[in-house]
C-alpha cells in the first residue's frame, strides 16, 4: 500500500520525496499548501501536531498497522528502518549518519532558512543585521561540509539518509546566496547527488 506524503515545495519536504524515490517506495502526494495556511487545518493537525510539512501516513506500518510520522528527520529514520536502505545496521557505521542528519536538522536548515526570511524583510537596518548574522553562519556550515567531503563521496562514506537530508537544503543554495564554486567538495557531491535518477525524480514530483 502506498505511503501518503503530506508536503509542499519546501526543502524539508524534498528530503522525503527524494528518499521515497531512492528507496523505491510507492507513495501518493497530498499537497498541503502552506501559502494558504493549510498546515493549520484540523485534519492535518491530528498527525502533524507542530503544523509543519512534511508528514507521512504509512498504512502498512509496524505490525501491518497504520502509522503517521512527522518531522523530516524522524521520517527519514523511519523509512530507513522500514526498508533497510541508506541506514546502516552496524552501530559504528550508523553514528556518522546520525551526526550529519542532526547537523542538518540543527544547523544546515534553520540558518539558511533565516537567510531566506531576512532577504524579504523591508526594513534595511533589520535586513542588514539579519543577513550578516545568518549568512555568516550559513557560509561557515558550507565550509564544514566542504571539509567533511574532501576525499569522500558522501557524508557518511556510503550514501545515506544524511545525504537526502542535506540535499534538500543544498538544492536552495542560490536562494541563500551561495556559489558552490567556493566549496569545491560540496559542488562535486551536489552534482553527484543531483545526477542520481531517484534524486532527480524526487525533485521533479509536483509538491504544489
Amino acid at each position: 500500500m502506498a505511503i501518503e506524503l503530506h508536503a509542499f515545495n519546501t526543502p524539508n519536504s524534498r528530503k522525503i520525496s527524494v528518499a521515497l524515490e531512492e528507496m523505491a517506495l510507492p507513495y501518493t502526494v497530498k499537497v498541503v499548501n502552506i501559502a494558504k495556511d493549510e498546515q493549520h487545518d484540523a485534519a492535518f493537525l491530528k498527525f502533524s501536531p507542530n503544523n509543519k510539512v512534511p508528514a507521512i501516513i504509512d498504512p502498512d506500518g509496524p505490525g501491518g498497522e497504520p502509522i503517521s510520522v512527522f518531522e523530516s528527520g524522524a521520517i527519514l529514520i523511519y523509512l530507513g528502518e522500514k526498508t533497510g536502505r541508506f541506514w546502516p545496521r552496524d552501530l559504528r557505521a550508523r553514528v556518522p549518519v546520525l551526526e550529519w542528519l542532526m547537523f542538518q536538522m540543527g544547523g544546515f536548515g534553520p540558518f539558511p532558512g533565516q537567510v531566506h526570511h531576512f532577504l524579504g524583510v523591508e526594513n534595511e537596518q533589520d535586513r542588514r543585521y539579519g543577513l550578516d548574522r545568518y549568512m555568516t553562519e550559513t557560509r561557515r556550515l558550507y565550509r564544514v561540509m566542504d571539509r567533511r567531503l574532501a576525499g569522500r563521496a558522501f557524508f557518511a562514506d556510503d550514501i545515506s539518509i544524511a545525504d537526502f537530508a542535506i540535499i534538500g537544503w543544498a538544492w536552495q543554495h542560490e536562494r541563500h546566496k551561495i556559489d558552490l564554486a567556493d566549496y569545491p567538495s560540496v559542488k562535486r557531491w551536489y552534482e553527484t547527488m543531483m545526477a542520481r535518477p531517484g534524486v532527480k525524480r524526487g525533485f521533479e514530483v509536483a509538491l504544489r
